[in-house]
């Protein structure tokens, strides 16, 4: 016969069929007769062993063609050669069936016995034939990385793209373990997942895999590696498998993406100039370079905007921010807060001025850079600096700084796309940067408005020795409208005043400029501090009918205690406000308790005073809600705190100033995140024997007994030279008294650095300075009290009111002016 063709017409090749292919089996003998036939035989066929053995296997042949070619090839000298091809074959039922055989000769003593046989179905065998070398071709032809290793992690089949990553051709890796090979891919990363993988079962899909290209100038590549196990239909392992897949391009995106995200979300959140300096340059490494550096000008870390960036001298900026911070600067560059020389004019310096990104790539550029400059390079230039990126702060037509970006350690350079994405980045950041210079000068303008707004920080009257303390806010937040004061009343007694006007910012600041003024004029009334409060509500409902028109909500609380020196008392009301805390001079600490009403503004409520007794010598503390109210949000914890400093800090003698500048940087570790008022003050006492007080009936005769009885004391006193005008003025408003108001009547004396006098009666009648006319009879009394003190007023009560006068300890009848 003509040689064994397949089932297309094609000739078969001698290389052979696969065994487990060709399942069924049978043995012919020399003379062409079938001797042994296999079940399998008998499936493929339908022919069984009792109907074939004995009979010539060329009757199975279907065609007349085949029969005769089998027989003249069974007789040829030749005929002992293996064959290998596809016959059709006559099935039991009598149809066809194409078979594909193996058929190799058997040799006995004399040369030869038969012919073992191996068939089976020709259809799969094609099938499986062209899936085979589809699946050849897929492997060879992919375009994706393919690397094929045994169970023992040995590599047994790459195709080319598996070359190219591993960077070593395959009659180079074939055989060899894949940990062994040191190649630009991390080769160690590829061992740990196959044996991760091969232990498991578990596949790794898509593992980020950084290496570096064999050639180009952009060498740093990111594969997507996938990795799992090779296994037969019992589940025996046959080998593993790893791919590659290039995401270098969408890894960068990804990346690029996500620091413009960090960027916008971690830099200029705070509002400090300095601070988001820092957050820059720690965005900057080491995702993109290995060190950094943010100069700003000096003028923005003022608040002001910076000079023109331009000129010889005119680049004197601060270094700020830098990374990597610490031990991990490099060693010779400047350092976070320090202030390179002058620099001259130069081209780079130009672009940057001018808003461009200056891009410097490879050492060489870097070099031609620095060129006849190499004084001001190591200043600039860290070693081993191989490429960098310069851009400027450019937001709202200012240039505040540069960003400066140097690659030292990983070896890739610097690039366009690089550039472009720390132009972006710059950009928001300069944004940021302005936002918090901008800030930083309305802080300061705010904190310049509510020091000039606060009183003196330290006072020392006859009642008290007072220190107060103003920290305004921090951490980008804004000043708030807290406020202290300190306000002198007569008869030797002191007003101590804390308020917190809600909102931030100049509006809040102003509000409590308004409300200082108000506290200090219904002070100057002599109100008791509930009546005080309810007629400072009022204020306030006032104006927040002003506030819509503003844009602003105002509302306030506010803490009004007044201390008598002379009966050693403290009467206090609240309007939503802390309490105060008392140190005594024993060292006890406590908490008062008030009765708080609403804050000011909500109107329709009562304030309540409470009184309590205060010794010589005690401290008695006046705050606001940013001292207690720290960032666990918990008062009764930020009360203790105080507290505990105070009995701490405040004993006998203690300096006042030094306690309150104690405890505000104890809380001041972190920015407050409101601003924090604080007053001290330190209780002193009238003297028993520095007052005298009678009472008398409302009769005119007792005017004289006024008069003796003030001489007698200011005799006792040794002030004999205040004798006439001190009994003037008891004369006149004793006489005042008993005309206008009736019985009793009091009358004190106290001395101190000025001697007070004062007389009370029960009217509730406000006396009134007015000039008599030369024909009046009377009204010329108040007038003449007027011109003998220094000051004089009056004061309502519970049981009616009290005219006082100050005079000095020194009588000067000579500028006395008594003419109508």
């Amino acid at each position: 016969m003509s040689g064994p063709v397949n089932a297309e017409g094609t000739r078969v090749g001698e290389e052979g069929l696969p065994p487990e292919l060709c399942p069924a089996t049978a043995w012919v003998d020399r003379t062409g007769t079938v001797r042994l036939w296999s079940a399998e035989a008998e499936a493929l066929l339908g022919h069984p062993a009792k109907e074939v053995c004995g009979t010539p296997a060329v009757e199975l042949l279907t065609t007349r063609g085949d029969r005769e070619a089998a027989r003249t090839g069974r007789d040829r000298p030749e005929a002992g050669r293996s064959w290998n091809g596809v016959l059709a074959l006559r099935h039991r039922d009598g149809h066809e069936v194409r078979v594909a055989l193996r058929v190799r000769p058997l040799t006995d003593r004399e040369g030869r016995a038969g012919w073992s046989v191996s068939a089976g179905d020709a259809r799969r065998i094609e099938r499986e034939d062209a899936d085979r070398a589809m699946m050849r071709a897929l492997f060879e032809q992919h375009p994706a990385p393919i690397a094929l290793l045994d169970g023992e992690l040995r590599y047994r089949l790459l195709n080319g793209a598996a070359e190219q990553v591993l960077d070593r051709p395959g009659n180079r890796l074939i055989g060899r373990h894949a940990g062994a090979d040191a190649s630009h891919v991390d080769s160690g990363t590829i061992d740990r997942v196959l044996r991760r993988v091969r232990e498991s079962g578990e596949s790794v899909l898509g593992l980020p895999l950084r290496g570096s290209s064999p050639s180009g100038p952009d060498r740093d590549r990111v594969w997507s590696l996938s990795t799992f196990r090779l296994t037969d239909p019992t589940g025996h392992l046959l080998g593993m498998c790893q791919t590659y897949v290039d995401i270098t391009d969408g890894y960068r995106a990804e990346r690029r993406l996500e620091l413009l995200t960090t960027a916008g979300a971690g830099i200029g959140a705070t509002l400090d100039v300095a601070r988001t300096a820092q957050e820059l340059a720690d965005v900057l490494v080491p995702t993109l370079g290995d060190v950094a550096w943010v100069a700003l000008s000096e003028a923005v870390l003022d608040g002001d905007e910076p000079p023109k960036m331009s000129g010889r001298g005119r680049w004197n900026l601060r270094r700020i921010g830098v990374a990597p911070a610490g031990e991990d600067w490099p060693t010779g560059l400047p350092a976070a807060g320090s202030v390179p020389p002058a620099l001259p004019e130069h081209a780079l310096l130009r672009r940057i001025g001018q808003g461009e990104t200056v891009l410097l790539p490879d050492r060489d550029s870097v070099i031609a850079a620095a060129e006849g400059y190499s004084e001001l390079a190591r200043l600039f230039v860290p070693e081993h600096g191989h490429s960098a990126i310069a851009a400027p702060l450019f937001a709202r037509g200012l240039v505040l700084g540069t960003v400066v970006v140097w690659r030292t350690r990983r070896p890739g350079p610097f690039d366009q796309e690089d550039a472009d994405l720390l132009t972006e980045i710059a950009s928001r950041a300069a944004l940021g940067v302005d936002n918090a210079r901008r800030y930083t000068r309305e802080h300061r303008a705010a904190g310049a408005l509510q020091q000039r707004l606060l009183p003196a920080a330290t006072t020392d009257t006859s009642a008290a020795e007072t220190a107060g303390f103003y920290v305004p806010a921090g951490g980008g937040a804004e000043i708030g409208g807290d406020w202290y004061d300190v306000i002198a009343l007569p008869s030797f007694r002191v007003a101590l005043v804390a308020g917190d006007v809600t909102g931030h910012g100049l509006p809040a600041t102003a509000a409590m400029g308004r409300l200082r003024t108000a506290v200090d004029t219904l002070a100057d009334l002599e109100l008791d501090p509930d009546e005080l409060l309810t007629h400072l509500d009022d204020l306030v409902q006032q104006l927040q009918g002003e506030a819509p028109h503003q844009g602003d909500t105002v509302g306030a609380s506010c803490l009004y205690a007044v201390y008598d020196p002379v009966t050693r008392q403290c009467t206090l009301a609240s309007a939503g406000h802390p309490p105060p805390v008392v140190i005594r001079p024993d060292g006890t600490v406590e908490s008062v308790e008030v009765s708080p009403g609403p804050l000011l503004g909500v109107g329709g409520m009562p304030f309540e005073a409470s009184t309590f007794d205060l010794e010589p010598g005690s401290v008695i503390a006046v705050y606001t809600k940013g001292v207690i109210y720290r960032d666990d949000h918990d008062p009764d914890a930020g009360l203790r705190r105080l507290t505990d400093h105070l009995a701490r800090s405040v004993g006998p003698g203690c300096d006042l100033d030094g306690v309150g500048h104690g405890l505000l940087r104890r809380l001041g570790d972190a920015p407050a995140r409101d601003d924090m008022a604080l007053l001290l003050a330190r209780t002193r006492a009238v003297a028993p024997e520095n007052t005298a007080t009678w009472e008398f009936p409302a009769d005119v005769s007792v005017v004289s007994a006024a008069r003796e009885a003030v001489a007698g004391q200011l005799a006792a006193w040794g002030l004999d030279e205040l004798s006439f005008t001190t009994e003037l003025v008891v004369s006149e408003l004793v006489t005042n008294a008993v005309r206008y108001a009736g019985g009793p009547i009091g009358l004190r004396l106290i001395r101190g650095d000025v001697l007070v006098c004062e007389v009370d009666d029960p009217s509730n009648t406000q006396p009134r300075l007015r000039r008599a006319r030369w024909s009046d009879e009377g009204g010329r009394g108040l007038f003449l009290i007027a011109q003998l003190t220094n000051r004089w007023g009056s004061r309502f009560t519970r049981s009616g009111k009290t005219i006082w006068t100050e005079q000095p300890l020194t009588a000067d009848l000579g500028l006395l002016d008594l003419s109508p």
